[in-house]
C-alpha cells in the first residue's frame, strides 16, 4: 500500500460506528487504528481474526492503550450500526464496527484496496457470504498504512510488530 514515490498511502472513508455516530478518518486523528474487515454473519475466518487481533491487544498490555480496534463491514445490508454493536460486544468488545451505506462500505473498500463480493451461501441463513480480503492494517495517527498483516500472521507476530512501531506513552 504505498504510493508511487514509496510513501505510505493516507487513507480516507466515512462511516457509521455502531453506535450509530458518523466517522470520518478525522474522527481518530492521532490515534493509531489497527483495521480489520469483515461481516458479523462470518463463521470461521472473521472470528478467527478478531480473537487473534484480541489476543495481540492483550499481549501487548498497556502498551494497547495506544491502538484503537476497528472492524469494518463488508456486509452492510445485514450489518447495521445495532447489529455490529450486539456482536462485537458480546465478543470483542475492544473494537468499534464502522458500517455504512452500500456506497460508504464500498469507498472504504477501496481505500484500503480491500476485495469484498457477495456470493450464493446456501448454508447461510440469508442465502449468503461475503468473501472478502483477509488483511489486518495498522493505519499510523497520521492517517497513512504504517503496516499490515496477511491472516496467516499469528498474534505474536502482530504483538511484536505493534510493540516494534508504535511509540509507548513517555514516563511521567
Amino acid at each position: 500500500m504505498s504510493a508511487p514515490t514509496g510513501r505510505p498511502t493516507q487513507i480516507a472513508f466515512a462511516l457509521v460506528d455502531h453506535t450509530g455516530r458518523p466517522v470520518t478518518l478525522d474522527s481518530y486523528r492521532g490515534d493509531w487504528l489497527l483495521v480489520q474487515f469483515g461481516f458479523t454473519s462470518c463463521r470461521v475466518v472473521c472470528p478467527r481474526a478478531l480473537t487473534k487481533l484480541s489476543a495481540a491487544l492483550d499481549e501487548l498490555g498497556p502498551l494497547a492503550e495506544e491502538v484503537r480496534p476497528l472492524y469494518v463491514s463488508v456486509d452492510p445490508e445485514r450489518d447495521t450500526p445495532e447489529v455490529m454493536r450486539a456482536f462485537l460486544t458480546a465478543s470483542y468488545p475492544r473494537f468499534t464496527g464502522l458500517t455504512g451505506t452500500p456506497a460508504q462500505v464500498e469507498a472504504a473498500k477501496d481505500a484500503f484496496r480491500v476485495f469484498a463480493r457477495r456470493r450464493p451461501d446456501p448454508d447461510d441463513p440469508d442465502g449468503y457470504a461475503v468473501p472478502h480480503t483477509a488483511i489486518t492494517y495498522l493505519v499510523g495517527p497520521d492517517g497513512r498504512v504504517a503496516r499490515h498483516w496477511p491472516d496467516t500472521a499469528d498474534a505474536h507476530t502482530v504483538a511484536s510488530d505493534l510493540a516494534a512501531t508504535i511509540p509507548g506513552r513517555p514516563s511521567t
